[in-house]
């Protein structure tokens, strides 16, 4: 690639909007789709208002831990690796590196997936073609488009993030019509029999239970949080890096309980569960007719070219990170003529075309990989909450006697609890079989610290290589034996 170099050139810069639109855009993609009948499949009103507000709550301090370390550590850029790899060591920090491009490749694959399935949708004479997305005309036409976003993408960054903010703003017409027409048929006594969810009535589900049903996906909607914090270096002004986390939360927060609240008021429970996905489409149509199922599946799939793209920067800039930090070989931190860590970007798009191929012949895949999806990235966002407790404890980046500090030790402390109780709801099958992936991946790390002639692991950080690898072959185990199946 011409003028192809390892340097750092001067980085394109990112408005206050834009950088608000990376968040929206990552955030606001194919699982507000889905919302209304993941919600109804496991609670009614009273526990849909519960758990958006526990991870309204959770993820509002993430938010602010996202804030609190870009203003504390401005010198770190590309958060979520760089914070692991500062507060905890080289080695954690590869691993939340490596879970989380995994993470946005997996979402990515599923991506494509959903756009075929809804096209058979849209136009019923082509669903023997494209399928549920599981055809090989399907695999074709998908892996078409993600080279074609690679050579997008390599054009240069602000290019991307320019066509992103336009996408952004373009997939979210379709969703407040949804709501302004939601809002005018809404039927009252539909809604109040929708309350309870069915724990008042013999064998129905208890209310906590109902809560603790949705938290996995109410985690995969609010992927992409930590968009701004990751875009960091390339923001105009070090302090709209918080102010987009946060703007961009809140605006998101506000879009997703409304859609899945307000469609109690349209169907009965029972009615929203069995709706096929895209649910809001189904939800849209039983109020107004079919022509509000095709705006919400044509809504969808703008929604879901933006949040690839902004996906697949976010990702490719995550090894870029890792290896001009020399935590991954070299190769990885090759810039092109227009700035583009254009090697990071091309095996993110190999990985996504991987996964799409492996489809093909994988039964009920989709579903446990966007569970995995979830799972991988919270210990990313653990790490970073972890990061942010330790410096408030240790007054590290704090002027003495600051009054912040109590305040901002309390968000991090809720946010570290809030993502470790994640992972622990998430369930063991996912830890084990994320470690599949990256008790693997630790040959990469291996060869850029042999590279350097430096030690390969800490004490602590060869433990957890050693726990790694355990959980790994667990992992394989679970696979081989079918105690697993995915």
């Amino acid at each position: 690639m011409a003028n192809e170099s390892t340097e750092t050139k001067a980085p394109k810069k990112l408005s206050l909007p834009a950088l608000t639109a990376m968040v929206v855009g990552s955030m606001v993609g194919a699982g507000v789709f889905q919302l209304p009948a993941r919600f109804a499949t496991q609670t009614g009103v009273y526990g849909a208002l519960i758990a958006w507000a526990i991870a309204g709550t959770g993820m509002l301090m993430l938010a602010f831990v996202f804030q609190n370390l870009a203003n504390r550590k401005p010198k770190l850029d590309n958060g979520v690796y760089v914070y692991a790899r500062e507060g905890f060591g080289v080695y954690p920090g590869f691993l939340s590196a490596i879970g989380f491009w995994a993470s946005a490749c997996a979402g990515n694959a599923f991506y494509w997936v959903l756009i075929m399935t809804t096209m058979s949708q849209l136009f019923p004479e082509m669903a023997p073609t494209f399928g549920e997305g599981d055809t090989w005309v399907s695999f074709i036409v998908s892996a078409v488009a993600v080279w074609g976003f690679y050579f997008l993408i390599r054009r240069g960054t602000k290019e991307a993030a320019a066509i992103n903010f336009i996408v952004t703003i373009a997939k979210l017409v379709p969703l407040a019509l949804f709501l302004i027409l939601v809002i005018f048929f809404f039927d009252g006594k539909v809604f109040m029999d929708n309350l309870t969810g069915g724990y008042d009535v013999p064998g129905g589900d208890a209310l906590f239970m109902q809560v603790q049903g949705t938290m996995l996906v109410t985690v995969f909607v609010f992927l992409g949080i930590e968009g701004a914090s990751v875009y960091s270096r390339y923001a105009k002004k070090r302090a709209d890096v918080g102010k987009a986390t946060v703007l961009g939360f809140l605006s998101v927060l506000a879009l997703f309980a409304s859609i899945s609240i307000l469609s109690y008021g349209i169907l009965p429970k029972s009615d929203i569960a069995s709706l096929s996905q895209p649910s809001v489409g189904g939800v849209l149509e039983s109020a107004v007719g079919q022509w509000g199922g095709i705006v919400i599946r044509i809504g969808l799939i703008i929604s879901v070219l933006g949040a690839y793209l902004a996906w697949q920067l976010l990702a490719a800039d995550v090894v870029f990170a890792a290896a001009k930090d020399e935590d991954l070989p070299a190769y990885f931190s090759r810039l092109n003529s227009r700035d583009v860590p254009e090697k990071a970007v091309l095996w993110t798009s190999i990985f996504v075309t991987a996964i799409l191929f492996a489809v093909q012949f994988v039964d009920n895949a989709l579903d446990f990989t966007l569970d995995l999806t979830a799972a991988l990235s919270l210990v990313p966002f653990a790490l970073a909450s972890g990061y942010a407790l330790k410096i408030a404890i240790k007054h590290d980046g704090y002027e003495p006697n600051d009054s912040r500090r109590t305040g901002e030790l309390v968000v991090a402390l809720i946010a570290t609890v809030y993502t470790l109780f994640l992972l622990w709801a998430a369930g063991y099958v996912f830890l084990f079989l994320a470690c599949v992936l990256l008790a693997p991946a630790t040959i990469l790390y291996w060869r850029a610290r042999k590279a350097l002639n430096a030690k390969i692991f800490t004490p602590i950080g060869m433990v957890l290589f050693i726990i790694v690898l355990v959980f790994g072959i667990i992992g394989v185990i679970l696979l081989s034996t079918g105690a697993v199946q995915i």
